[in-house]
């Protein structure tokens, strides 16, 4: 019988082509989740406390079925959507309606509206005579009883908080010491709230705020005496926002703030009082 040839297969070691590959897209997908997640705790952390309690009751309860804080996440989005754009509509439609005023021509210059990092600030400025309150007084006169009822029915309808400032000139009462323009700068601020609060305008809580400032924050830092540095301020506030210190509406009241860093030792930045007391006639 012939010797049967003898036949050796050889065999290539080593992976298939697509063996091994599969931990790659793993790890990655890790990656991205990890990256995912300290980009939210991030976010969190940057954000206020009424919004992390909002988002965490919407993950405890996304049907918005139950009354957690949150649970209609919704209602949170729509008021952190009143931002800069906002208050500038809601300044056009106070301009529209202060033009009802019959003596406008007369007032226009004395009502300046800007809107700040703070929110919409409403200015009223006294002129020598006075323009909103009598001379010398805390007591409203026609003009501002006619103008702060029209503010007070509009801004009723905004669910933003209003704070109230009052603002006075560097000339110091004569006569009785017991009264300056610490007392009716809070006088003035404090008569401005008890007429927007009448049933029809603001809401009971929707003031967060009453502040005198006497002349600590002149709005002609170069003349003291300036009659324009006499004026009540209006700020409608953004949504979630109370800013304790104002700001100051000109780069010369920031140098007048800087100043009333330095006395705060001496002497308090604001006084905030509940009744108008009778005041010391002066140019006001």
């Amino acid at each position: 019988m012939p010797t049967p040839p003898i036949i050796i297969i050889k065999k290539k070691s080593g992976h298939g082509g697509h063996h091994g590959g599969a931990w790659k897209v793993a790890y990655a997908d890790f990656v991205t989740a990890m990256m995912a997640l300290f980009i939210v705790l991030w976010l969190l952390s940057s954000t206020s406390k009424q919004t992390q309690i909002a988002i965490s009751g919407y993950f405890k309860d996304p049907s918005g079925t139950s009354n957690k804080p949150g649970s209609a996440l919704a209602g949170v989005a729509e008021e952190l959507s009143l931002k800069k754009d906002d208050m500038a509509q809601l300044k056009e439609k106070l301009q529209s309606t202060i033009q009802t005023i019959a003596d406008l021509d007369k007032l226009k210059k004395n009502i300046e509206m800007t809107v700040t990092a703070e929110g919409l600030r409403i200015e009223l400025i006294e002129s020598e005579k006075g323009t909103f309150f009598d001379s010398g007084s805390p007591k409203l006169n026609a003009n501002g009883q006619e103008l702060l009822g029209l503010l007070a029915a509009e801004l009723e309808k905004v669910p933003n908080r209003i704070s109230i400032e009052g603002h006075t000139d560097a000339k110091p009462f004569s006569g009785k010491s017991s009264y300056s323009n610490w007392e009716l700068s809070s006088d003035r601020a404090n008569a401005a709230r008890r007429l927007m609060q009448h049933p029809d305008g603001l809401g009971p809580d929707q003031v967060s705020q009453v502040r005198g400032f006497a002349d600590q924050r002149l709005r002609n830092l170069k003349d003291p005496m300036d009659p324009a540095n006499r004026r009540i301020s209006i700020i409608v506030q953004y949504i979630n926002t109370a800013p304790e210190q104002p700001e100051p509406t000109s780069a010369e009241g920031k140098e007048s703030l800087a100043g009333a860093k330095e006395t705060k030792e001496g002497k308090p930045s604001a006084v905030v009082t509940t009744d108008a007391g009778s005041a010391n006639k002066r140019p006001g």
